[in-house]
């Protein structure tokens, strides 16, 4: 899978360098291009941004040197990656989608300040995505959170394909207790079925208990 990010911060995508995705991406499985928007800009002092027409707080980040870097970010791909935007205005990122996108690769644009050029949008634009029903101070987190969740989708980024199974919203539920040694913490035992090594039995509660997580925290999801 190969992901373009166009951001005037690529130094904070550093983070991605590290634990399961850092490997994923020593193993070739995930390419990721940084590409500093600021270096597209055709201006002399590399200005992504300007006041918006009509008046208002803050400032609007120029088409200009957004299309010239999609275009070269275009030229990275050997097919038509899909086209995203972070918005706060977006579609609500979730696993489903996680899921689909994993099948193609991206260009993901990070916005900031008031906002994005419209006409950047419509013309490089395929999808708008949120990931949650609040503001950032720009769209770098966002695509790092899309990043992570999708690259979990890649063949061989995750030690078993198991985990993907048995996960929070997977099943449409959330997930199960989970328990480690020793078996009794502080006077806190382990449930006894966990040690019983009867899988059926296992298997049984664990769903008992996700319908039980589910109908507590996110009883919306069992509509």
């Amino acid at each position: 899978m190969r992901i373009s990010v166009l951001t005037i911060f690529p130094e904070m995508f550093e983070a991605i360098n590290h634990s399961i995705l850092g490997r994923a991406m020593g193993k070739g499985l995930i390419t990721l291009d940084l590409i500093d928007i600021r270096e597209f800009a055709d201006n002399k002092h590399s200005n992504v941004d300007d006041y918006p027409f009509g008046g208002g707080s803050g400032m609007v980040m120029m088409a200009q040197p957004i299309v010239d870097a999609f275009s070269y970010a275009q030229s990275l791909h050997k097919g038509k990656p899909r086209r995203i935007y972070m918005s706060p205005r977006g579609r609500v990122f979730d696993q489903g989608t996680a899921c689909k996108l994993a099948s193609e690769d991206m260009i993901i644009l990070c916005g900031h300040y008031e906002g994005v050029d419209q006409r950047a949008l419509d013309l490089c634009i395929d999808e708008e995505i949120s990931i949650g029903d609040y503001v950032l101070t720009g769209g770098e987190l966002a695509a790092m959170v899309v990043i992570d969740a999708v690259s979990r989708y890649v063949g061989g980024v995750l030690g078993s394909s198991d985990s993907l199974n048995e996960e929070s919203f997977s099943s449409g539920l959330l997930e199960y207790p989970q328990y480690t040694r020793p078996a009794d913490f502080r006077g806190i035992k382990v449930p006894e079925v966990l040690l019983s090594g009867h899988h059926a039995n296992i298997e049984k509660w664990r769903h008992e208990e996700s319908v039980k997580i589910t109908q507590k925290m996110r009883p919306d999801l069992l509509k």
